[in-house]
């Protein structure tokens, strides 16, 4: 089925293709030259110390939980059966190294209005037994990040940040993704840029980056600095060197082809991300005070991944009538990510437990759906979207 209104377009140009036919024709496809200026250029731009690029936002959540196995800091080390608290609104690959590495996780109610943490369930959550925290940026929209810092000063517990939806969003003029000890970042196509497939993780601490650079590339040693945190001084010989294994890594590295769409993807990431927060700005006047729906309330500076249509309570509405509304209108559409996600079979293998009630989750997973937003004017879809919000 095809829809006038999608979730997706591609942001990609000229530039993208002929960068492409650069590495294309010199022949060298594995991560080079270009995938360290694209991880330079995107530190710079959410001014981060360190950013590592990887094959998927997914292996960058992956890297992040198991970075922080292997730290010789006793601050950042995580061990197995360690309570980390969850939103229970995320993407799947958000859990799923908790669970691989052994974590208790702890999933929280969200808030019906920003749709990232319900932040006074948020501090009853969190105990003794708390080690971490991660905090998801969804759709684009900060989480309060003044707020979590507070419960958490003090306290034994590590920040870390799934912003895979929220490139370019801020919070008091800091990018998202780097509040917490580390932060990941998606480059799927359907996100704020799009290297194909892509995920970065962002850090300030020079042991994980270390740590990371090990985990991308099969554990080994070739791709440390000769200093390093990971292994002290590398040995001179590159033949024993290249194939010294230091850390149980993976394979999770990204293409020449990605980094070099990445740069040129990245020059327009200011752009793409004002045009997004312009089709906000009607986006809103649209729904403001709407009788049967409601959308996300902006914390901080929200990037807009998406569009949020949630039926207010009170509400005679229902989803099937929405989105019969939406489909006519020729508008593509989603839950809101996967809705309350600890519903899902999957759980079942996950050492879990529910932290008293997920009542917004439950509902946003019976009563919500999103529409895409784009880097250019929606003028056409808001004029169809109207006809919703005024009948």
């Amino acid at each position: 089925m095809s829809f006038k209104h999608q979730l997706v377009t591609s942001s990609w140009g000229d530039g993208e293709i002929s960068a492409m036919k650069d590495v294309i024709a010199e022949g060298n496809f594995t991560m080079g030259k270009r995938v360290k200026l694209f991880e330079k250029k995107f530190a710079e731009f959410i001014k981060a110390k360190h950013c590592v690029m990887v094959n998927s936002g997914s292996s960058a959540n992956l890297l992040m939980i198991a970075a922080l196995f292997y730290s010789k800091q006793s601050s950042l080390k995580l061990k197995r059966g360690d309570e980390i608290i969850v939103p229970a609104v995320s993407w799947s690959t958000t859990y799923f190294p908790l669970y691989q590495y052994g974590l208790k996780i702890k999933f929280v109610d969200i808030d019906l209005e920003t749709l990232n943490y319900d932040l006074s369930k948020l501090e009853t959550a969190i105990s003794k037994k708390t080690r971490a925290i991660m905090a998801v940026n969804l759709l684009g929209n900060s989480n309060d990040f003044d707020r979590i810092l507070s419960l958490i000063s003090g306290k034994d517990i590590l920040l870390v940040e799934d912003n895979c939806e929220s490139m370019g969003a801020e919070f008091l003029n800091k990018k998202t993704g780097t509040f917490g000890v580390m932060g990941t970042f998606s480059t799927f196509f359907s996100h704020h840029i799009s290297t194909m497939e892509g995920g970065i993780i962002a850090t300030d601490d020079d042991e994980l980056y270390h740590i990371l650079l090990s985990l991308r590339a099969h554990g080994w040693t070739r791709d440390l600095p000769t200093n390093n945190l990971v292994c002290s001084e590398k040995d001179t010989e590159s033949l024993k060197e290249d194939f010294r294994f230091v850390l149980p890594g993976y394979n999770v590295r990204p293409l020449e082809l990605q980094g070099a769409v990445g740069i040129e993807q990245i020059k327009k990431l200011p752009m793409i991300i004002s045009g997004r927060q312009e089709n906000a700005i009607l986006f809103k006047k649209l729904l403001a005070n709407h009788p049967d729906l409601m959308t996300q309330k902006e914390v901080g500076k929200s990037s807009w991944f998406g569009f949020s249509l949630i039926i207010r309570p009170k509400s005679k509405l229902d989803r099937a009538s929405l989105v019969k509304i939406l489909s006519s209108l020729g508008f593509e559409y989603r839950p809101i990510v996967t809705g309350n996600f600890a519903k899902n079979e999957v759980t079942k293998y996950f050492d879990s437990e529910i932290h008293s009630e997920l009542k917004n989750a439950d509902y946003i997973d019976k009563n919500g759906v999103f529409i895409g937003n784009h880097h250019y004017p929606m003028t056409d879809a808001f004029l169809a979207l109207g006809k919703i919000l005024i009948n």
